[in-house]
C-alpha cells in the first residue's frame, strides 16, 4: 500500500527538475550573449585645425544719421501759401522751400520807408540850421543857448534817422523770411505743415528737416574695455584712430563698397550705458544710405600671423576654462584645455593648446570621454552654425572682440 504512493510523488519532482534545468540553460545562454555584445563606437564630426593670417576685427551695431541735419522753422508769423519742393528730393543750398503770405510784410516795409523819409528830412533841416548858427555863434550874434539847442536838435534828428534805418532793415528782413530757403544741400523730409496753416516761430514742430548725406554719419557705441584696447594699440603703434580702416555691412549682409573713416569720440562715458558714443563718416555719392538706417561697423585693428582657427561650437567652457576634444591618429579622444583669443565670425583663435593640422570634434563632444575611441567624419557647417548678419529688428548688443562669449557645447 505504501509503494504506489511514493512512486506518484517522485514523478512530479522529476518534471520540475527538468524544467529548472531548462530555465537555467536559457538564462545562461542569454547572459553569455549579452556579455559578448560590444558598446557602439560613437560617430563624431571633426574639423582640421586651420592655420592662416587672420585680420582682427572689432564690430559694433551703428545707426545712420545725416552729417548735418538742418531743422527748418518759420521766423515770422503768417499763413503758408506755397510749398516749392518735392518731399524726399535733393534740394540745393538757397533753394526756396516754403512761402508765407508776404503782403503784411510788404506793407510794413513801405511804412518803414515813409518813416525813414520823414526822419531824413528832419535831419536835413536840423543840420542846415546848425550850419547857419555856428558862424553867428562865433561872432557872438546868437546866444550860446541857441547854439546848444541847434546842436541837440541835429544830434536827435540824426539818431532818429538811424532808428528809422534800422526799422526799415528789420521790415525788409522779415519780408525776406516769408521766403523760406534751404541752408544746406541735402535730402528734404516730409513737410509737417499744409497750405493755409498759420505759422509762427513758436510752433511746436518744425516745417521739415534737410539732411546732408554725402558723407553720411554712422553713430555707434564702444565699451570702456574696447576704448582702452583701441587707445593702447594706437599709442603703441603711433597711429591715429582716423587711419583705422572701417567697413560698413548693411542689413541684408552686403558690404558697402565705400570704406569709412573715424570721425569723433564723445568726451565722456554715457553713465546710463557705460559706453562712449563714436561716429564714422562714409562716402554716399548715390544717396543710397539714409538717416535712420542700421548697419554693422567693422574696424580692422591688426592682422594675427599664423593664427590657429577652430569653429566656435567646438569649444566648451566650464567654469571659466575652455576645453577642446582632440581626436588623435588612433581615433582616441583627448580632452585638452586651451587658451582662446579673438573671435572671428564663427571661429575662434586658439592661442595655446593646439598644433596645426590636429583634428578637433565640432559636433558630438557631449558623447565622448578622455581616451574613448570614436569614428570621425568630416564636419559640414550649415547656415545656422555659420551665423547670419543681424537685422535691425533684432538690434543685438555688440560683444567686445577681446572676450569671447560662452561657447556652444556641440
Amino acid at each position: 500500500m505504501t509503494l504506489p504512493r511514493l512512486t506518484r510523488t517522485c514523478r512530479p519532482l522529476g518534471v520540475v527538475a527538468a524544467g529548472l534545468a531548462g530555465l537555467l540553460f536559457l538564462a545562461g545562454t542569454g547572459c553569455s550573449e549579452k556579455k559578448a555584445t560590444a558598446p557602439a563606437v560613437p560617430v563624431v564630426d571633426v574639423v582640421k585645425v586651420v592655420q592662416k593670417d587672420v585680420p582682427i576685427y572689432m564690430e559694433w551695431i551703428g545707426s545712420l544719421d545725416g552729417n548735418v541735419n538742418a531743422v527748418i522753422r518759420p521766423q515770422v508769423t503768417g499763413y503758408l501759401i506755397k510749398q516749392n519742393y518735392r518731399e524726399g528730393d535733393l534740394v540745393k543750398q538757397g533753394q526756396p522751400l516754403f512761402e508765407i503770405d508776404p503782403r503784411t510784410f510788404e506793407a510794413a516795409v513801405e511804412e518803414a520807408k515813409g518813416l525813414r523819409a520823414q526822419q531824413a528830412a528832419r535831419y536835413e533841416t536840423t543840420r542846415a540850421n546848425l550850419a547857419r548858427i555856428k558862424p553867428l555863434a562865433a561872432l557872438n550874434a546868437v546866444s550860446q543857448k541857441d547854439l546848444d539847442d541847434a546842436t541837440g536838435s541835429d544830434l536827435s534828428a540824426k539818431a532818429a534817422l538811424e532808428a528809422a534805418d534800422a526799422s526799415l532793415k528789420t521790415a525788409r528782413l522779415n519780408l525776406g523770411f516769408t521766403r523760406i530757403t534751404s541752408p544746406v544741400t541735402g535730402i528734404a523730409g516730409i513737410a509737417k505743415a499744409q497750405i493755409g496753416d498759420l505759422l509762427s516761430p513758436s510752433m511746436a514742430t518744425e516745417l521739415t528737416t534737410v539732411s546732408t548725406v554725402d558723407p553720411i554719419k554712422v553713430y555707434f557705441n564702444i565699451s570702456e574695455r574696447e576704448y582702452l584696447k583701441v587707445a593702447t594699440a594706437a599709442t603703441a603703434s603711433g597711429t591715429k584712430n582716423e587711419h583705422v580702416p572701417l567697413d560698413l555691412f548693411l542689413v541684408d549682409g552686403s558690404l558697402y563698397p565705400h570704406p569709412g573713416k573715424f570721425h569723433l569720440l564723445n568726451r565722456q562715458v554715457d553713465p546710463s550705458t557705460g559706453t562712449f558714443k563714436a561716429a564714422a563718416l562714409f562716402a554716399n555719392p548715390n544717396s543710397l544710405l539714409r538717416p535712420g538706417q542700421y548697419g554693422k561697423v567693422r574696424a580692422t585693428m591688426s592682422v594675427a600671423k599664423g593664427a590657429l582657427l577652430v569653429p566656435q561650437r567646438s569649444v566648451t567652457e566650464i567654469q571659466g576654462k575652455y576645453l577642446l576634444a582632440v581626436v588623435g591618429a588612433d581615433n582616441k579622444v583627448d580632452i585638452r584645455p586651451v587658451t582662446v583669443g579673438d573671435r572671428i565670425g564663427g571661429d575662434w583663435i586658439i592661442s595655446q593648446g593646439l598644433q596645426p593640422g590636429e583634428m578637433v570634434i565640432a559636433e558630438g563632444t557631449q558623447k565622448v570621454r578622455p581616451g574613448m575611441a570614436v569614428t570621425p567624419k568630416p564636419y559640414v557647417a550649415d547656415a545656422a552654425a555659420a551665423g547670419t548678419p543681424a537685422t535691425p529688428a533684432e538690434k543685438p548688443a555688440p560683444q567686445p572682440a577681446d572676450k569671447p562669449a560662452a561657447a556652444s557645447k556641440g
